[in-house]
C-alpha cells in the first residue's frame, strides 16, 4: 500500500492543465459498445477507475488500440457477450462502480446485460433503482442473483416510452439514454439530468447516428434508430480537479493558472468559491489565481452565515464539498456545509480535527466550519484516505500544514487523479510518493 509523504506550508507557483473528466469518461468509453465501428476518444484520464473500465472492455472482446495514454481507439464488432456472466466479469466489475454504465449499451445492442454489486468509494449508499426501473420501463427484465450479488437483465424488444426519474441521476440517465438510442419508438425522460458530463454523451450518441433532442434540458427525448456508426470525441476538462485546484491555490497563497479549463461548462463552480473569497481571473479559457494572504467567507445579505450544499445541475456538485470544507478551514468566517446526497462523506472531517481545524460535525449530512483566519496552522499528521474526494481535500490540507503529514491508501486518490505528485511537485510542493 502506498502512501503520500507531505512537508507542507510551501507556496506554489505556476501553470496545470486539468485532467480529462472522469465522470465523462466512464460513460463516453462504455458507450463504444454501441457499435461495431471504430470510436477515437481523446484527453482520456490516465487514473485507476478509468484504467479498469477499459481493460474490462478489452476482456469483453473490443479491440483497443492506445496510441497515447489519453486515447483510445476502440471497436467492438466481436464482442464475447457470455463473458458478463462470469466470475472474472463480477470480480473486476465489482471493484469499479463505473462498470455499471456498460449495461445500458448492451441492453440496447445485445439484449441483455449483468449489473454487479457497486464498488467504488465507501461515502454512503449509491442505489441503482434509478437504472433498473428505467430500464423495466423501456421494456427489460431482470432477476437478481442472491449468490453472486449481480442483476441479470434480458430484453428482446426494449420499446420507447415516457418516464418520470425519481432522481436526475447523471449515472442512471446516461444509462437509460444508451439502452433507449436502439429501441423501437420514442422514448422520453423527465427529471433528467443535464450535467455537461451527460450533454457530452449526448452530442457524441447523435454525432453516431442517434436522435436525441432537449441535450442541457431536463426532458429528453429520444427516437429510437436501427444502427449507431463510429465517431470522435473529445473529454472535457475535469471540473472536479479544477475546483481543488482553485482550493489548493487558497489554501497554500499560491499563485496559479489552470490552463484550457472549459470555463464554459464549469457552471457555478467558480463563483461558490469566489463566495469563500477567493480571488480569480479569467484570462480567455485559463484561470489566473493570485497569491493571496486571506480570504473572507461572504454572509448573506440579511448578515445570515453562508451555507454551501450540494444540488443536481446546474447546482453545485457534490464531489467539490470536501474541497470547499478544507478551505473554508483557513478562512475568515464560517459557513456550513450541507452534503445532501451521501451520508458518509463528511465523516473525514476528524482528521482535519486532529489537523487542528475548527469544525462540527453537526450530523452525518451537516458540518459548520469556523475559519481559523491563518492564526493557526494546521498541522502535520498520519491519516488514511476513505475516498476519492476526501483523499484530495486532505491532501490540500496537508500541503499548507506545518511539518510533515503522512497520508494513507493513496490507491483512493490514484482512482480520481492521474499523476497528482509529480504535477504537484512540478509547482513546487514537496511531496513524495513512498
Amino acid at each position: 500500500m502506498a502512501s503520500f509523504e507531505v512537508r507542507g506550508g510551501k507556496k506554489l507557483r505556476g501553470e496545470i492543465i486539468p485532467q480529462g473528466a472522469k465522470n465523462e469518461a466512464l460513460q463516453i468509453i462504455s458507450a463504444v459498445l454501441l457499435t461495431p465501428e471504430k470510436v477515437t476518444i481523446s484527453n482520456i484520464p490516465d487514473i485507476v477507475d478509468v484504467n479498469l473500465l477499459i481493460e474490462l472492455l478489452i476482456e469483453l472482446g473490443v479491440k483497443t488500440e492506445r496510441p497515447t495514454r489519453h486515447t483510445c481507439i476502440f471497436q467492438a464488432d466481436n464482442v464475447d457477450v457470455d463473458f458478463l456472466g462470469s466470475e472474472a466479469f463480477r470480480k473486476k466489475s465489482g471493484r469499479l462502480r463505473g462498470s455499471v454504465m456498460i449495461a445500458g449499451p448492451m441492453l440496447s445492442r445485445f439484449k441483455k446485460a449483468y449489473i454487479p454489486k457497486p464498488g467504488g468509494d465507501k461515502i454512503g449508499r449509491r442505489r441503482l433503482d434509478t437504472h433498473i426501473i428505467g430500464f423495466e420501463k423501456l421494456g427489460a427484465r431482470f432477476e437478481y442473483n442472491e449468490e453472486h450479488n449481480y442483476f441479470q437483465l434480458v430484453a428482446p424488444n426494449l420499446q420507447g416510452t415516457y418516464m418520470l426519474l425519481d432522481e436526475p441521476s447523471v449515472t442512471g440517465t446516461a444509462n437509460i439514454v444508451m439502452a433507449a438510442v436502439m429501441a423501437k419508438g420514442t422514448t422520453t425522460i423527465y427529471n433528467a439530468a443535464c450535467e455537461p458530463y451527460l450533454q457530452q454523451l449526448c452530442k457524441m450518441l447523435n454525432r453516431m447516428g442517434a436522435k436525441i433532442s432537449g441535450v442541457g434540458s431536463n426532458l429528453l427525448t429520444i427516437e429510437g434508430v436501427d444502427y449507431l456508426g463510429g465517431t470522435e470525441h473529445r473529454m472535457l476538462p475535469d471540473m472536479i480537479e479544477i475546483g481543488s485546484f482553485i482550493g489548493l491555490a487558497a489554501m497554500t497563497q499560491s499563485e496559479i493558472t489552470i490552463k484550457n479549463a472549459g470555463i464554459e461548462h464549469l457552471g457555478i463552480i467558480p463563483e461558490k468559491f469566489q463566495q469563500l473569497g477567493i480571488q480569480m481571473e479569467f484570462r480567455g479559457d485559463d484561470i489566473y489565481i493570485p497569491a493571496q494572504e486571506s480570504y473572507e467567507i461572504s454572509t448573506y445579505l440579511d448578515g445570515g452565515i453562508l451555507t454551501v450544499s450540494d444540488h443536481p445541475w446546474p447546482g453545485f456538485t457534490p464531489d467539490l464539498l470536501s474541497i470547499v470544507l478544507v478551505v473554508a478551514t483557513q478562512a475568515v468566517g464560517s459557513v456550513l456545509i450541507h452534503q445532501k446526497m451521501f451520508e458518509s462523506r463528511l465523516f473525514f472531517t476528524d482528521k482535519l480535527i486532529d489537523m487542528g481545524a475548527q469544525i462540527i460535525l453537526c450530523d452525518p449530512h451537516r458540518a459548520t466550519v469556523i475559519g481559523l483566519a491563518r492564526k493557526n496552522q494546521l498541522r502535520g499528521i498520519t491519516m488514511s484516505s476513505p475516498d476519492i474526494r476526501a483523499g484530495q481535500a486532505l491532501l490540500i490540507a496537508a500541503l499548507s500544514a506545518e511539518g510533515k503529514s503522512t497520508i494513507q491508501n493513496i490507491e483512493q486518490i490514484d482512482r480520481g487523479y492521474q499523476y497528482i505528485d509529480e504535477r504537484l511537485r512540478k509547482l513546487g510542493a514537496d511531496i513524495k510518493r513512498v
